[in-house]
């Protein structure tokens, strides 16, 4: 359960790196609005890191929290931001990918 926890809450850092985005890009109360979902998104991934790492170990909790945001936030940012998708970029996001994995199969 707690690993679906994790998986959850990395969809919110997700979230809230796209808000910011989102928010760069906006102005006035549009800007508001998106640094508003920003601050919800962190908190609710914060907090699900914390309930997941109750009996995760946080090494390996932290790790595949943050690889899920960053291999996350890539993708959004090539998909909705029009960022790059070089054969470089792409490469190191799927060994990201591979060492996510490897952490949750190595976890006990």
């Amino acid at each position: 359960m707690n690993w679906i926890i994790i998986i959850i809450a990395g969809l919110f850092e997700i979230a809230f790196a796209a808000c910011l985005g989102k928010a760069k890009e906006a102005t006035g109360n549009l800007a508001l609005y998106w640094y508003a979902g920003f601050l919800l998104c962190l908190t609710i991934s914060m907090v699900l890191l914390v309930k997941a790492t109750q009996t995760l170990p946080i090494g390996t909790a932290y790790a595949v929290w943050t690889g899920i945001g960053a291999v996350g936030t890539v993708l959004v940012g090539i998909i909705f931001f029009k960022e790059p998708a070089d054969f470089w970029r792409l490469f190191f996001i799927t060994t990201l990918i591979a060492s996510i994995i490897g952490l949750k199969i190595a976890s006990h």
